[in-house]
């Protein structure tokens, strides 16, 4: 088994008239395994000579492969999925075919079997681990037929897992996992609370105005003078009670209401 997944599969069957017939990249089988001529055109084909050659196919899933192989008579009709195998030169109209000779040729890829050697015999003759597929000028014909080896898949690179705590996780945890940076103690309260609110809510950020975060300060013609001049305005001021405030703007409406109490003058 070791010997025919090392070996190539045959790409081609065909006839040639002659070892010299042959084309480029075609062995003739010459040789029986008996070690006699394999000559078998003067019988089969109708020639005074004729040899089976073959072709081994390239390491290419293009390219079509030999997966079986059959001899039959002129009268058989051709099977389906076969054709004709190719004769070399090409074969002369009128000469009388007494065997014919059919090949099943498939994709690479599309076999699981295929057939990677033929050898020619005397039909006495068995030929052990090899299929006899019919006899063809005084010879019998055998195929070695095998399985393809399975080509391993392409790598698939391994699918990344994302942990279940990293499933969990959301912006929100995120933001109030986050340590809230310390406000500046220079900055105005509004400020800070606007901070606040845009920590909370990311919708707040687009609220801030030029101003947030600028640090707030007195002019010094506003800021309070020495402590002795804060004494002196003091001094000037007088601290009146409830009662002085009431004795000072008492109105008792005399006036009002004795005018109030005048009866109008009559009329004569």
């Amino acid at each position: 088994m070791a010997a025919e997944e090392e070996a190539a599969p045959l790409s081609g069957v065909g006839w040639a008239a002659g070892p010299e017939a042959a084309p480029s990249g075609w062995s003739v089988i010459t040789t029986s395994v008996e070690g006699n001529a394999a000559n078998l055109g003067s019988k089969g084909f109708g020639h005074k000579g004729g040899y089976l050659c073959v072709s081994t196919a390239a390491p290419d899933p293009a390219v079509p492969i030999v997966t079986d192989v059959q001899v039959l008579s002129d009268r058989s009709p051709q099977p389906t999925g076969y054709t004709r195998a190719p004769e070399f030169p090409e074969p002369r109209s009128g000469v009388s075919r007494k065997k014919r000779l059919y090949v099943r040729l498939q994709p690479r890829g599309a076999a699981e079997t295929a057939v990677f050697d033929i050898k020619v015999s005397a039909k006495s003759r068995a030929v052990p681990q090899y299929m006899k597929v019919g006899e063809m000028g005084g010879f019998a014909i055998w195929c070695k037929k095998g399985a393809l080896p399975k080509r391993s898949p392409p790598p698939v690179p391994k699918p990344r897992t994302v942990s279940l705590g990293l499933k969990q996780l959301s912006l929100t945890d995120v933001e109030q996992q986050t340590p809230e940076k310390p406000v500046a103690r220079s900055i105005s309260r509004r400020a800070s609370i606007t901070l606040h609110n845009s920590a909370d809510d990311g919708s707040s950020i687009y609220n801030l105005s030029a101003m947030d975060g600028v640090p707030f300060t007195l002019h010094p013609k506003f800021e309070r003078g020495p402590k002795s001049d804060s004494n002196a305005i003091l001094s000037d001021l007088t601290v009146k009670s409830l009662a002085d405030i009431e004795k000072e703007y008492n109105y008792t409406f005399v006036v009002e209401r004795t005018a109030a109490a005048r009866l109008p003058p009559s009329i004569c």
